[in-house]
């Protein structure tokens, strides 16, 4: 595709900010890539784009570029504690949307006290792998719809997972469940391809404040301490104080932040 050419003062040569695919773009400084650019859509459908660049200059550059070819509106998240970056984004007119706390998590039930914790009666918490896949995904989509009458799906955590369109259960043996007679009333997923990171714990509207939720976490970090892992990490929203509470009354705690921004 044809560069576009940026009078930038990293070099007496011209910037050229070039779309080498679909999604990706380049900024060339005399033919060094000094920055890249890149655009994805999330499992949510929204459209989140990403910038690493050497120099402030290829970095507005690279923006600008972009935002004229791509479709509103964007987001992006940073790492609070970047204050550069975030301050560039800003400089692109990228506004706060939501701020996600991130919590590592102890595994050890003598630590997080969750040892005697059992489901309510009737209730049965079957380990990931174990799950009707039929059941799994009728209370994954159940609970979806809940929250997307309520507060909005988008209101959730990020998720970064490829899937099938219109399919938001990618791996059913990351899932463990709570189980009744004739359906699932919960579930939580636990990955643990790179470090183990509670990706989602969620319960019917109608079986909430029971305990299931904190029956769920507890099944989930024992096995994790069984298998050798002594910390889970997991991310919550600001505003689910809900949330934060069940995680803080166990030991976790707070280590970082991410911003979501929104243009």
């Amino acid at each position: 595709m044809k560069p576009t050419p940026c009078t930038s003062g990293l070099s007496e040569h011209a910037v050229m900010i070039t779309r080498v695919a679909d999604r990706q773009w380049h900024a060339l400084d005399d033919d060094l890539v000094v920055g890249r650019g890149h655009a994805q859509h999330r499992p949510d459908g929204r459209l989140f784009i990403s910038i690493d660049a050497w120099h402030d200059t290829a970095f507005d550059r690279l923006a600008e570029a972009m935002l004229k070819e791509l479709p509103s509106p964007l987001y992006t998240v940073v790492d609070e504690a970047d204050v550069e970056l975030t301050a560039a984004w800003r400089r692109a007119g990228f506004t706060l949307r939501r701020r996600e706390w991130e919590y590592v998590v102890p595994t050890d039930p003598q630590v997080t006290r969750l040892d005697a914790v059992l489901p309510p009666s009737g209730v049965t918490i079957l380990p990931a792998g174990q799950a009707d896949e039929g059941l799994l995904r009728a209370v994954d989509r159940a609970i979806r719809d809940e929250v997307e009458a309520t507060v909005g799906w988008q209101s959730m955590p990020a998720e970064v997972v490829p899937r099938r369109e219109g399919d938001t259960i990618v791996d059913p043996s990351e899932y463990a469940v709570a189980a009744a007679p004739d359906r699932y009333l919960g579930l939580i997923r636990v990955v643990t391809a790179i470090r183990p990171r509670i990706g989602l714990i969620a319960v019917r509207a109608d079986q909430q404040r029971r305990g299931i939720a904190r029956a769920l976490l507890a099944h989930a970090l024992t096995t994790l301490h069984r298998s050798g892992f002594a910390e889970a990490w997991t991310e919550v929203q600001e505003s689910n104080q809900a949330g934060s509470a069940l995680f803080e009354t166990i030991g976790a705690r707070r280590m970082s932040s991410n911003l979501e921004l929104v243009r």
